[in-house]
């Protein structure tokens, strides 16, 4: 018995006339549906409130930066101000006049640069053993190294002292390198690349161990180029470690001309002991904006980084 079905029907958008019509949904861009207030009120609501918790931070580097502009005795006067009306160079000048701050700033920026080259290399070969290679004691191996992180850097820095002058590096910059570069910070980039390598799919090594690639080929021609978010937030963190460190070069370190930049800072005093503080700001301005410049860059990297390595909030 023969039954009628309606045929089946599609549904147009109307063009504009002299155009064709499509089907619904045929290349056709849907249009945005407005936010309701409620939506427009909770994001102002949230703005508010991000600008509001970035005053603690901002304002002081705003203060420093214009201070290291101005007069001595405008620093601290009062009413206190923010701005001068007579800006001028010469804490600048005086900093490089007062102690050899170029060199200094060489020394903060090499020790810097190797310490996360050594670091990037070291934690991403830790990091592509714990998470691709199993091999018997595996995460007991792997736990007490990440029980380096809970041990303070005051703990050790006797014995390494000890250890140091045994061997003659006092007052000289590779305890810096290696301490920095061996130590807490190593121990977090390797648990980043860890948990950024095991994210990564099986297929990639099968494929290409077919290609004829051994362990070192799949670390180095593989995992490395897809690494590069993790391998960012890793940088920029042992940069900022090494970059600020204090304690270390204050032991190691007595002369001058071998000094980083944190421990310079501290040299900024008159001949009563009193403290400079127009050079001394103008000092920590350019310690900090370059800094500052580079991690507002790669910051997407950054947070890209620590995303994919399961760090997120």
């Amino acid at each position: 018995m023969k039954t009628d079905t309606a045929p089946p029907t599609i549904d147009v958008v109307r063009q504009p006339s002299g155009s064709a019509e499509l089907p619904a949904g045929a290349g056709v861009t849907p249009r945005r549906v407005p936010r309701s207030g409620a939506a427009i009120a909770r994001r102002i609501i949230l703005y508010v409130a991000l600008v509001v918790l970035a005053v603690p931070f901002v304002v002081p580097t705003i203060w420093m930066i214009a201070s290291s502009f101005k007069p001595l005795s405008e620093i601290f006067a009062s009413p206190p101000t923010i701005f001068t009306d007579s800006p001028t160079w010469a804490a600048y000048g005086e900093a490089f006049a007062f102690q050899p701050f170029a060199q200094q700033y060489f020394n903060s920026v090499y020790i810097a640069v190797l310490v996360t080259a050594i670091t990037m290399l070291v934690s991403s070969l830790a990091g592509y053993a714990f998470a691709r290679i199993r091999f018997p004691g595996q995460n007991l191996l792997f736990l007490v190294v990440l029980i380096g992180l809970l041990v303070p850097g005051e703990v050790t820095i006797v014995p390494l002292f000890q250890m140091f002058k045994q061997v003659g590096l006092i007052n000289t910059h590779w305890p810096l390198i290696l301490v920095t570069a061996l130590a807490a910070p190593c121990v977090l980039a390797t648990f980043v690349m860890r948990q950024f390598f095991i994210a990564l799919p099986g297929e990639l090594e099968e494929a290409a161990r077919l290609d004829g690639l051994g362990r070192v080929g799949i670390w180095w021609r593989i995992c490395l180029p897809l690494a590069k978010p993790a391998l960012s937030a890793v940088a920029i963190l042992t940069f900022l470690a090494s970059w600020n460190l204090y304690l270390e070069p204050t032991v190691y370190i007595t002369s001058p001309e071998l000094f980083t930049l944190p421990q310079a800072l501290t040299r900024y005093t008159d001949a009563y002991g009193g403290e400079m503080w127009n050079t001394q700001l103008a000092a920590a301005t350019m310690t900090v904006v370059p800094v500052l410049v580079v991690f507002l860059i790669a910051q997407k990297q950054f947070v890209e980084g620590l995303a994919h390595s399961g760090l997120k909030g």
